[in-house]
């Protein structure tokens, strides 16, 4: 931990950069606690605090171990650490969650109240779109919108225009995949589906779609089974990609694909289970 770093300074260098990391905010102390309210820390997803002060040992387990959940499901959540004989006063054990706070038990002998917000801060979800056909454009200048981090893979000769991507690569290999939650477009229609598919399920991704017929995609998951992917990950490709809306135009079918793209990136919000 360095306490001379600037903690908002830092956590707005590690949010450009596109870094996952909690920012821990004391919000109320009750009785003798090392750090008060208005202190606050930068945590990493290793558990290393880089910046700022939330208290010693007393407080520290506990904001660890919900900056570690936070981090994993995308949901703030604010801990309170008390005392065992006042969680026992009010009814509550140590790790329940209740009307929205999670307690923990302070074991430390200066019996202090620490309420903590920890706000989790991801990198925005990566959508990685391959090809640059009408629905590719279409499918960048709406995800823009929606703020999702864009890379474009399509070659140079393809591109007739300039996109609102955040990255542009030329050709299909992707050498450094964004962080964060990917989702995988396949979106060449016809120039290089195959060479395109490959490089996206070289990807870690959350989702993968293929803009194009159910026909097309079964003899393309021919081809690729015989290239040795294995069924599980075909199995993983939706063709034709997009929720059906009975979409027929480019900017249709854009709509009905990051449709999809929502349903799935929100699920876990929602607290539904995961599905691809």
């Amino acid at each position: 931990m360095n306490a001379h770093v600037d903690v908002m300074d830092l956590a707005n260098r590690l949010k450009s950069a596109e870094e996952a990391f909690v920012l821990a905010t004391v919000v109320r102390t009750v009785s003798v606690t090392a750090a008060k309210a208005g202190a606050k820390a930068v945590i990493r997803p290793d558990g290393t605090i880089v910046a700022g002060w939330i208290g010693g040992g007393c407080a520290r387990g506990a904001v660890l171990r919900a900056a570690r959940q936070a981090l994993m499901d995308g949901k703030a959540r604010l801990i309170s650490v008390q005392p065992k004989a006042l969680l026992a006063e009010h009814g509550v054990a140590a790790g329940e969650l209740r009307e929205g706070i999670q307690f923990s038990a302070n074991m430390c002998p200066s019996k202090g109240t620490m309420d903590i917000f920890i706000e989790p801060v991801l990198p925005r979800p990566a959508l990685v779109v391959f090809g640059a056909s009408p629905v590719a454009i279409a499918v960048v200048e709406q995800a823009a919108l929606l703020g999702f981090h864009i890379t474009l893979a399509a070659p140079a000769a393809d591109r007739a225009e300039p996109l609102a991507a955040d990255v542009v690569v030329d050709g299909f290999a992707i050498a450094e995949p964004p962080a964060g939650k990917i989702f995988a477009l396949v979106a060449t229609q016809g120039s290089g589906d195959l060479a395109a598919l490959q490089a996206a399920l070289a990807l870690e991704a959350d989702y993968y779609g293929f803009v194009g017929s159910g026909r097309k995609m079964a003899a393309l998951k021919a081809d690729l089974s015989h290239a040795g992917v294995p069924p599980e990950r075909l199995d993983r490709i939706k063709g034709p990609a997009g929720l059906d809306l009975g979409a027929i135009t480019p900017e249709e079918i854009a709509l009905s694909i990051l449709a999809e793209i929502l349903v799935i990136r929100r699920r876990d919000q929602r607290g539904e289970a995961t599905a691809h």
